[in-house]
């Protein structure tokens, strides 16, 4: 699969053929399974229109989030409720954070942005309005920009994310514009926790607060919910894991939106840095670390229903793959002086060509697959240097993130991520950087890398971590480390 020269998402277009081709090649002169997909029940009960309908979105397909992209426009202010957890008058562009945006745009300035990116970035196929406020508390702006978007890019996924307050009013209108992702964040189903979490709530021109704001909120996102299924509009619903707060509680969560059609859970950590000017934040409130993070999603995931767990709590002017965020090169000085190159053929024929690189590497795990499951096989954690393409394909010093896949003998799947600050600042390496990063993925047997320098190697390996320099696909290189030292674990 040879894409076309045009500029991707995941690197400069010459690098991105690189990346997928020597994957490819490597594929078919080894033949070595890349690991079994992450699958629950949930996942091998798909009907083929359903998998369909979230191929190519990056937030409600695990395995969509390593090729495509998306992007957020921010038209939509004014928010409906407060949430401790949230203060929108931050901003800072090197902060990845819900709420946060450089710049508000005019329904047609968002609509020119989507299409001058749609034309620079082939790979993106999901156009989503996530705030700064609620998008429903701005019906008007948010609708308004779904409009123009689908009458000149209809190969775009339109999607909104909500606090759900006033969605029950607006699911025929979401239906209508053919907005078939729509995201709910439920924090809880019990308005006594929902006191600790929400201060108060606008409604019908009316502030409230305490019990009865949450309440209110708890009854409006319930029928919201319902009504989405009704429409067959699918919902995924976010979560932030608030520890002593709704930590023990999101299991009862997970049950009651899964019964009432939720199609996705996505539990996300609190972010709560002091600087943020949050109230959980100034009032010293932690958020989950990855260990607690994890357990919580393993104890809900074995419900029939599908757990996220790439989410990256975008900005909402996010632009890129989840993980990055190339905002900063389309601000609107900048983009509003670009002409649209939006060429729905050339955008086709790029989607054709991840597809294709798609089905060789599930032929090639296919060809290895474990004919019988290994029981009770160890799991272990590895940690993955990645620019995109589910290949490991990023330099140590480079990475601002780690993927984690949890691996054992039968497959090697995605369960998480770790932001980390860079190692390699103007060329050179910070050793106060490289003792947090080996702090940050300390539960990991190995390390998964594109090259590293000799110095940060030998660090990691004293700290007990194997260095494993590779340009090929994730589950591949991962599953080969174990099978190598399955006998040490």
């Amino acid at each position: 699969m040879t894409p076309p020269q045009s500029s991707g998402v995941l690197s400069p277009p010459s690098e991105a053929v690189t990346d997928i081709t020597i994957a490819k090649n490597s594929i078919k002169k080894t033949g070595d399974s890349c690991g079994c997909s992450s699958n629950t029940s949930a996942a091998t009960s798909m009907d083929e229109k359903m998998r369909e309908r979230i191929a190519k979105h990056p937030c409600y397909s695990e395995e969509a989030h390593h090729h495509y992209a998306r992007m957020h426009v921010a038209v939509a202010p004014a928010c409906n409720i407060q949430c401790n957890y949230c203060n929108r008058k931050y901003d800072c562009a090197n902060e990845s954070r819900p709420g946060v945006v450089s710049e508000l745009l005019t329904p047609e300035e968002a609509a020119h942005k989507v299409l001058v990116i749609a034309g620079k970035i082939p790979q993106m196929t999901v156009l989503g309005i996530a705030g700064p406020g609620d998008p429903l508390a701005n019906p008007e702006k948010t609708f308004r920009t779904f409009e123009l978007i689908a009458d000149k890019a209809p190969d775009i996924k339109l999607c909104l994310s909500t606090n759900g307050l006033m969605l029950p009013d607006h699911v025929e209108k979401i239906k209508a514009l053919n907005v078939d992702h729509v995201t709910i964040t439920i924090n809880m189903v019990d308005p006594e926790i929902g006191t600790k979490i929400y201060p108060w709530v606008h409604y019908r021109r009316k502030r409230y607060k305490g019990l009865q704001a949450a309440q209110i909120l708890h009854e409006r996102q319930m029928e919201g919910l319902q009504a989405l299924k009704e429409a067959d509009i699918l919902c995924k619903v976010n979560s932030v894991m608030i520890p002593g707060i709704n930590d023990e509680h999101l299991v009862e969560v997970d049950r009651v939106i899964r019964e009432n059609g939720a199609f996705l859970h996505n539990i996300m950590p609190l972010i709560s840095a002091p600087e943020h000017g949050t109230h959980f934040g100034l009032t010293g409130q932690r958020g989950p670390n990855p260990k607690e993070l994890k357990k919580l999603q393993d104890e809900c995931a074995d419900s029939n229903m599908k757990m996220m767990r790439h989410c990256r709590q975008c900005r909402a002017d996010a632009v890129g793959l989840l993980g990055e965020d190339r905002s900063q090169e389309f601000t609107k000085d900048k983009f509003m002086e670009m002409d649209s190159q939006y060429d729905f053929e050339l955008r086709q024929e790029v989607h054709s060509g991840i597809e294709k690189f798609k089905e060789e590497i599930k032929a090639a795990k296919a060809k290895v697959r474990p004919s019988e499951r290994v029981k009770n096989s160890p799991k272990i954690l590895v940690a993955v240097a990645t620019k995109g393409g589910g290949i490991v394909n990023q330099h140590f010093g480079h990475a601002k993130e780690f993927q984690i896949f949890e691996v054992d003998a039968n497959e090697a799947k995605f369960v998480g991520h770790r932001k980390i600050d860079q190692y390699c600042q103007g060329g050179y390496g910070e050793d106060a950087t490289l003792e947090y990063v080996i702090k940050a993925i300390s539960d990991c047997k190995a390390i998964l890398v594109s090259k590293v320098g000799e110095c940060p190697k030998a660090e990691l390996r004293e700290a007990g971590l194997q260095v494993i320099e590779a340009y090929d696909v994730i589950e591949k290189v991962a599953r080969e480390f174990y099978d190598q030292n399955a006998d040490k674990f």
